[in-house]
């Protein structure tokens, strides 16, 4: 998925919270990262890992 549709597909499904306190967060976010099939888990993290190496790409290029 190229950048321009992977940035409208986290706009449509973007999900949030308001938390009380930062136990509140955490629970939430347990309970966010576990109601995910182990497939849009691993897809979180294989996108966070090419937000990264984009990131260090364009720093090397400056």
């Amino acid at each position: 998925m190229n950048l321009k549709k992977r940035a409208e597909f986290r706009r449509r499904n973007l999900v949030g919270n308001i938390a009380k306190d930062n136990a509140d967060a955490e629970k939430w976010d347990l309970e966010f990262w576990q109601n995910c099939t182990p497939q849009q888990r691993l897809s979180a993290l294989v996108d966070i890992h090419r937000d990264i190496a984009r990131v260090r790409h364009g720093k090397r290029e400056r």
